[in-house]
């Protein structure tokens, strides 16, 4: 049964398509039955009119943004259409934001990272040499695995810093166009645009309480650094 927040994307092929509302009222009707029931919530939709063939889909972006800033679930109608573009099912995989189709239901990461043929190359060349490592350090005598217990390197620590800034740089990107549009329409202070944020339903950073002016002030800093 459906719990939570999600956000709806639909794609048809042609304009024509997308004013009748042929293929996207199916779409639509798809994504309901696959939610009916539980305590679920649309905060958003959002519909790319374009062919299948294109990489770009800023649509795509616009709702994977979305997804990200409410802590959401993207839902597509169908999966095995959408499949058939490597590049939708790559940016899907590392959008870093959880998914899930009305026609497959069970489809995960590892799902789409199977589909997308070039990644799942790339994931076996990985493995191919991760065991070529290990069978010639085990030939050499090194004893593997161990005490799995110890504490992190600095290398550990620098990689886990350095995900942790790249993960605040994507979300003040998200948020930018947010800020910007709540300051022209008359949010110019911190406060104002946090109490705006908070309105709205988007999570902070921690996905604890309101927005404070702080925090506003930290993502302006780092949408400032970004740009």
């Amino acid at each position: 049964m459906a719990e939570g927040a999600f956000i709806a994307y639909f794609r048809v092929s042609t304009a024509k398509q997308g004013a009748s509302g042929l293929g996207l009222e199916a779409q639509r009707a798809a994504v309901h039955r696959y939610l009916n029931g539980g305590g679920w919530r649309i905060v958003g939709e959002f519909t790319e009119v374009e062919s299948g063939k294109r990489a770009d889909r800023p649509q795509l972006a616009q709702a994977l943004a979305a997804a990200r800033l409410h802590r959401a679930t993207l839902v597509v109608a169908k999966l095995d259409r959408l499949s058939r573009n490597a590049a939708f099912l790559l940016t899907l995989r590392d959008s870093g934001v959880k998914f899930v189709a009305a026609d497959m239901p069970d489809a995960n990461s590892m799902t789409v990272g199977i589909l997308a043929v070039v990644a799942q190359e790339e994931r076996e060349a990985i493995s191919r040499r991760t065991k070529e490592a290990l069978a010639a350090a085990k030939a050499r005598g090194q004893i593997l695995g161990g005490d799995r217990g110890r504490p992190p390197t600095d290398e550990h620590r620098l990689a886990a810093a350095k995900a942790k800034a790249e993960a605040a740089k994507r979300r003040a990107a998200d948020l930018a166009p947010i800020i910007a549009d709540l300051r022209a329409n008359g949010a110019t202070s911190l406060g104002a645009v946090a109490r705006e944020l908070t309105a709205r339903g988007i999570p902070t950073a921690t996905g604890c309480g309101s927005w404070s002016a702080v925090q506003v002030q930290r993502v302006v800093a780092a949408t400032a650094s970004v740009s």
